[in-house]
């Protein structure tokens, strides 16, 4: 009799055996409820889980639908331990981000987000500002005029938690609404904006399961920003 490789019949595993045999593994003395996989389309890299009438169904991003099976079997181990509260091994959070941080992988993701996703927003012109203009002017200011416009628009909410944030999938600059007020500095306002535009200029750093967003480069011309203190500080004042 030919031996076998239980390493290598790991690839063979459909996702739904898959997801069975972790939950044995994190809960050996539970009996196992049924367990639905599905792939879906969703506009990003999500996964979910949820346990109801005693079942158990996963719906994973159908971006990872030809993934390796231990790249499943280690979304696995994620999805479960936050049903359970168990959070996984540090060695399959690495496995995982690990895949979606593959070049080829981050393309997917960015064409995803594009065609299924969709931002929405209030325009640029505000009822006291207008984020193109604003937008000019600094970028006349500190970028001799040379940065191409990405997209601009006011958020929908005045969060006072997401000030404003860079969308490389739709190439655009959002936001938060609550700038769109007299009573807002302009200063603030301008500090934002030049953070957000200095995410144009400095890509994303991604290597391994590394994702660095504000690369050392970013943060030194950041704080070439004139009033780089005085903002940061009515940043706070303000909320």
């Amino acid at each position: 009799m030919t031996p076998v490789n239980v390493a290598s019949s790991l690839f063979f595993e459909s996702p739904q055996s898959i997801f069975v045999r972790v939950h044995r593994e994190i809960r050996p003395r539970t009996p196992v409820p049924p367990v639905l996989v599905e792939y879906k389309q969703f506009a990003n890299a999500d996964s979910h889980v949820r346990l109801e009438e005693g079942a158990i169904t996963v719906r994973i991003t159908d971006l990872l639908e030809g993934a390796p099976a231990p790249v499943t079997e280690a979304l696995a181990h994620i999805l479960l331990g936050k049903l359970y509260r168990n959070p996984a091994a540090r060695q399959y959070e690495h496995r995982y981000r690990l895949y979606l941080n593959r070049r080829d992988i981050r393309k997917q993701i960015s064409l995803v987000r594009q065609t299924r996703g969709r931002k929405v927003h209030l325009g640029a012109q505000g009822s006291v500002y207008n984020l193109e203009e604003v937008f000019e002017e600094l970028n006349g200011q500190y970028f001799g005029g040379m940065m191409a416009r990405p997209g601009l628009g006011w958020s929908h909410v005045r969060s006072r938690t997401r000030l404003g944030h860079f969308d490389p999938s739709h190439h655009m600059i959002m936001i938060s609404r609550i700038f769109d007020d007299t009573r807002a500095p302009r200063l603030a306002l301008d500090y934002v904006m030049f953070h957000e535009m200095l995410h144009l200029h400095y890509p994303v750093d991604h290597s391994g399961t590394r994702r660095c967003v504000h690369t050392p480069e970013f943060k030194a011309h950041e704080k070439l920003f004139p009033y780089f203190e005085e903002a940061k500080a009515l940043l706070k004042k303000m909320w």
